[in-house]
């Protein structure tokens, strides 16, 4: 399994984690450092919620607000290709991955953790992509053969799941006989999960719906069948002879006169009844099977759920901005600490075996990005693929000054 990119640890505790790595004297100035830094990137990324807002409002399908100005198809179509862009940097900005066709397509042939069969039908999206963070491989006990028996399996899990998906327009849904559930035809909708396995994507699409497994459908169709039986041949045994009969009189295969009477008419009746209730009653048995395995989709997705449309980049450019905050953070601490300016490569691989040894955590440092961001601050210099920080005085200055420029009136 290949390593995350993620640093599985809050922002503050990585200020405390490196700030432990200066002397008593200069900790005050690297949590000054720290903050002010934070502040910096925190302002940056207020300007790229407000841009996602923006692309995304035209069709928001919470918006609680008016629009002032009519928008045309191929301006929503454009709002909706900056919004997908702006949306899938700020999720590589917070260490998501992309879940690939091939691993969308392993999920669906899997079998499903969650003991219900799903069926998604692919062609109401005009896009749909799929992110995950964090992976890791779980165990869990299945009870089988009706709570008898027990089985541990090992699955993969994702930590944090993400999903973008664009429906087609009203046309298409017009000339497939359509009608949409839940959902606007055109509309983009957003979502984030948490703890899903892999093999269970297909309960995260909008339009999943429940489709009975083979077992299910063989124990309904033998209760039913054996059931149907029973009530054919003791209810409804003597008539359906005694119809066979007339009928062969009626067609020349029989000679002898069959005699109908009213009592066998009543008979009929009965027997008739008790089997049409038989049948309502196994058709319901379906039913409720079928809303039973509803509701625990439901009920699943009910806690896996974190976040719905606006509210899913609300989070994830917070998670974005404490990113870039712990990976430059981290990267200036390390650069500091050398006494001669080092390439990209071993600073990568100094920071790797600090998580690896001091907390126990593997992971790959995304080191260009954090090199990137303190040289385009200037806190860093490099020279011939070498890099080497500034001075924590000199760092807070630089900083300082940029606060204060943000604006100039």
């Amino acid at each position: 399994m290949s390593l995350e990119r993620y640093i599985p640890f809050r922002k503050s505790d990585i200020v405390t984690m490196c700030q432990s790595l200066f002397s008593q004297q200069e900790q005050s100035s690297f949590r000054e450092f720290s903050d002010l830094f934070a502040s910096i990137i925190h302002f940056e990324y207020h300007k790229q919620l407000d841009d996602l807002k923006d692309n995304y409002a035209p069709f928001d399908p919470n918006a609680d607000t008016y629009l002032i100005k009519h928008l045309t198809e191929e301006d929503k179509l454009i709002c909706q290709k900056r919004f997908a862009t702006a949306f899938a940097n700020v999720l590589n900005a917070a260490n998501y991955e992309v879940i690939t066709d091939q691993d969308l397509k392993d999920a669906l042939n899997e079998e499903s953790l969650f003991k219900v069969r799903l069926a998604v039908s692919f062609d109401d999206f005009a896009e749909v992509v799929f992110y995950r963070r964090g992976m890791s491989i779980k165990e869990e006990i299945l009870r089988t053969w009706w709570g008898l028996k027990k089985q541990t399996i090992s699955f993969t899990n994702y930590d944090r799941v993400a999903v973008f998906i664009r429906f087609k327009d009203e046309a298409y849904f017009k000339n497939c006989n359509k009608k949409p559930l839940g959902f606007e035809p055109g509309s983009t909708i957003i979502k984030l999960f948490q703890n899903v396995p892999k093999a269970d994507l297909e309960m995260l699409f909008p339009n999943s719906e429940v489709r009975m497994r083979p077992i299910d459908k063989f124990i309904i169709s033998a209760s039913a069948a054996i059931g149907g039986a029973v009530v054919l041949v003791t209810k409804l045994g003597a008539s359906i002879v005694l119809l066979i009969a007339l009928l062969s009189f009626w067609l020349g295969l029989r000679d002898e006169n069959v005699e109908f009477t009213q009592q066998h008419m009543l008979s009929l009746g009965i027997g008739l009844g008790v089997f049409g209730s038989f049948i309502f009653k196994e058709w319901s048995k379906f039913k409720n099977r079928k809303i039973k395995f509803m509701k625990a989709l439901s009920d699943n997705l009910y806690f896996k759920n974190l976040d719905n449309n606006a509210g899913v980049f609300h989070t994830l450019i917070d998670a974005a901005e404490e990113e870039d905050c712990k990976e430059a953070i981290i990267a200036y601490t390390f650069l500091l600490k050398q006494k001669q300016p080092v390439s990209a490569t071993e600073l990568d691989f100094a920071i790797e075996q600090w998580f690896e040894n001091s907390y126990h955590c593997k992971l790959d440092f995304e080191i260009s990005d954090a090199l990137e961001k303190l040289v385009r601050f200037d806190l860093a210099k490099v020279e011939h693929g070498k890099y080497q920080a500034v001075t924590l005085n000199q760092a807070k200055q630089t900083l300082d000054a940029r606060w204060d420029n943000f604006y100039q009136y």
